[in-house]
């Protein structure tokens, strides 16, 4: 079959390489699953640069997010049945509880083989079925964009009808975040440094667009936008560059799940708003099976579809990397096979 890896020898995205592999056979309950598309996140962008710790010491096969149809079966399957569509889960051990070493060691396209390849074995325990109403293209960004906004709002964020939530830029988890906040009722405050993409924005429903740029104080627009209340919520993408605003954005016993790290990991961070105003900041790591079901449930009901920016072919998938890296898409980006 046809698999790419990544080779730690070679610099920048020529890491990625397109290979043959021997198709795989599912053992003891596991399942082959034919891979119909995979979704792109910042996080496959590091690991193929070797930015995202540890090099690994051989070739790995990248991306976690994958959705496809079940195509053959190892012995003792009870979850699943050949022509099932499903999605592969983040963190191949995390179905329940709270996050562990062991859980987070699992990830796919990192720790392990990730699903950007024909075919791809799954531990049965792995995988989901998707939504009946979504194509295996918006399936595939679903496990890890999705299931974070979901977490951060949903599950630790306990989002509620009537909240306020602050969204910065319009990557897949601030658009996903978007969508949920929708469903769920929640005002919407969105940031972006292009008009364009502030419109397409308020097209999904975002009810007031900031431009950062022209804005570069979007913190103190947020504090009087909200009568100097604060945001109930803010799903902080950024890292250490946008802490501090994004602290200075949310109200007193407010939260900040802490998700991604566009802007570095390292910075000055103000703590001294966490403690004064009483903020809850909490780490987000994707999330477990059972929040994917969860959000799928939600999914299916509100006849929820991804934003796909755009599709690329399996063949051009270091041209989606590029795409990726120059920031110009709005949600998600897709590899079709």
């Amino acid at each position: 079959m046809k698999a790419y890896e990544i080779h730690s020898d070679k610099l920048g995205l020529d890491a990625l390489v397109l290979t043959e592999r021997p198709e795989p056979k599912p053992n003891f309950g596991q399942v082959l699953v034919k891979i119909h598309a995979a979704s792109l996140n910042y996080r496959d962008l590091l690991v193929v640069k070797g930015a995202y710790g540890a090099k690994p010491s051989k070739p790995i096969i990248p991306l976690s997010d994958g959705a496809g149809e079940v195509v053959a079966l190892g012995e003792g399957v009870t979850r699943c049945q050949v022509g099932d569509r499903v999605a592969g889960i983040f963190m191949q051990k995390f179905i329940s509880g709270e996050l562990t070493p062991e859980k987070a060691n699992s990830a796919l396209g990192g720790a392990i083989d990730g699903v950007l390849a024909e075919y791809v074995v799954f531990d049965e325990q792995g995988v989901v079925k998707i939504p009946d109403h979504l194509s295996y293209e918006e399936a595939a960004t679903l496990p890890c964009a999705a299931v974070t906004a979901w977490n951060a709002l949903v599950v630790e964020g306990q989002l509620k009808a009537g909240d306020t939530i602050l969204l910065l830029g319009t990557g897949g988890v601030s658009i996903f975040g978007l969508q949920f906040g929708k469903i769920t009722g929640a005002q919407v405050i969105l940031t972006s440094s292009s008009d364009e993409k502030l419109n397409k924005a308020k097209q999904l429903g975002a009810d007031i667009g900031i431009n950062y740029k022209t804005t570069p104080n979007w913190d103190e627009e947020v504090w009087k936008l909200t009568n100097k209340r604060g945001v109930d919520l803010v799903v902080e993408v950024g890292g250490a560059g946008t802490l501090s605003k994004s602290l200075r954005s949310v109200r007193y016993n407010g939260r900040v799940p802490l998700i991604g790290v566009l802007t570095g990991t390292v910075g000055d961070v103000n703590t001294s708003l966490i403690l004064h105003k009483h903020v809850r900041v909490q780490g987000i790591y994707v999330g477990s099976r059972d929040m994917f079901e969860a959000m799928n449930r939600a999914i299916a009901q509100h006849k929820l579809r991804p934003v796909i920016d755009r599709v690329f072919s399996f063949t051009e998938a270091k041209e989606a990397l590029a795409y990726l890296e120059s920031g110009s898409h709005f949600g998600k980006i897709v590899i079709q096979l």
